[in-house]
């Protein structure tokens, strides 16, 4: 939340959650959401400093994961 509040938000469950384009928040376990140019470092940092290892950024062109628990070590 405190690295992109634009794509993370908090439901009632106090759990954080993405959102899609429209704001929605996507409830689904592994839901998925193309995340906006300008954000993208902001979300690799909230994966890198997630407390739950639960945010998994993927590579579009490739689904390589780029940040999170499965990434390759820098």
């Amino acid at each position: 939340m405190q690295y992109a509040p634009e794509v993370f938000e908090f439901d009632i469950d106090g759990l954080a959650y993405v959102k899609d384009d429209a704001g929605e928040l996507q409830l689904a376990p592994g839901s998925r959401v193309d995340v906006p140019d300008g954000l993208r470092l902001h979300v690799i940092d909230a994966a890198k400093e997630c407390p739950g290892e639960c945010i998994h950024v993927q590579r579009a062109a490739d689904q390589v994961e780029v940040a999170g628990p499965e990434a390759a070590a820098e």
